[in-house]
């Protein structure tokens, strides 16, 4: 059983952004640049080191791919399903839509070292690969057509997009960059954590969820009870090897991705109310990914 404590450090980071926003001199106008920094550098850099690097081998684990993919498709269209409820305000759903199916690549890679070593770290970092780009699809969609902006241009744009197809170019064409400009990446995408995370911090405020608290609750269901469900199904239907079928329950229950924050921001979204989407779907993290790969495991046996 995973440590339960794996993702304080990343809620730990969105109350320092919190504080430092609302109680020092480092107030909205610093973090607004903040995020401006994460969303058109740092996460994009990280994006595309991780997938030019990974050795993905994707003819070795078909049936966990295809399960990865059919996880996140079931999100989006649950998610994209509640713009359908009556009374549920367009901009809120444009917003937290994502939030049912991204997911928090960082902790991704954390949990697949310490559940399968390097094996399950290159199991997700497929899974990352494949998925990425789809949820960043899928999240600019509701966004774009809420905000009248033109989708293929927002698509095309969007450089979470751009820097995942630019990784999948390079890992499957075997570019190496030179080591110093490697190295200098490198450097440049370990600071998107800590900036992203603070970032959705200083943009926190829980009032925001009590505007739509129906459609917070359905869209943290998807992310944190839905998605489990259908990966515990494909996992029986496929018979995945053990291993392979923790890391797509890991993958399934995952927090949501810190970015959605600034994805949301940047394309004129409700922030306040995403970022404390983002919180709670961190604490509930915390205690529902152990509980369902424990449940999963059970279910195995």
């Amino acid at each position: 059983m995973p440590d339960l404590l794996l993702l304080l450090p990343d809620f730990l980071l969105i109350v320092v952004g919190f504080v430092l926003c609302r109680y020092t001199s480092l107030d909205r106008p610093v973090w607004s640049s903040v995020e401006r920094l994460v969303y058109y550098l740092l996460f994009p850099v990280l994006l595309f080191n991780s997938i030019s690097r990974s050795q993905l081998r994707p003819g070795e684990t078909l049936a966990l791919a295809g399960a990865g993919v059919a996880v996140l498709l079931s999100g989006v269209l649950l998610s994209y399903a509640l713009r359908l409820w009556p009374g549920v305000h367009a901009q809120n759903h444009a917003s937290g839509a994502q939030v049912a199916f991204r997911f928090n690549s960082f902790v991704a890679l954390a949990l697949a070292e310490r559940l399968q070593g390097a094996q399950g770290v290159a199991w997700i970092a497929l899974l990352i690969a494949l998925c990425v780009p789809l949820a960043n699809v899928a999240a600019v969609w509701p966004l774009a057509r809420h905000g009248g902006h033109g989708y293929l241009k927002e698509l095309v744009r969007n450089p979470l997009i751009v820097s995942t197809v630019l990784g999948l170019v390079a890992n499957l064409s075997g570019l190496r960059l030179p080591e110093p400009a490697a190295v200098s990446l490198q450097k440049i995408g370990v600071a998107a954590l800590p900036l992203g995370l603070m970032a959705v911090g200083a943009g926190l405020r829980f009032g925001a969820l009590r505007d739509a608290p129906g459609l917070a609750g359905a869209l943290l269901f998807i992310r944190h009870a839905a998605l489990p469900l259908v990966a515990l199904a494909l996992i029986h239907v496929l018979a995945l090897p053990p291993a392979q079928a923790s890391m797509l329950m890991a993958f399934a229950a995952l927090p949501t991705a810190s970015s959605a924050y600034v994805l949301a921001v940047r394309m004129g979204g409700n922030g306040p109310f995403v970022a404390g989407l983002i919180t709670l779907s961190t604490l509930l993290g915390m205690v529902s990914l152990p509980v369902w790969l424990v449940v999963q495991g059970w279910v195995g046996r």
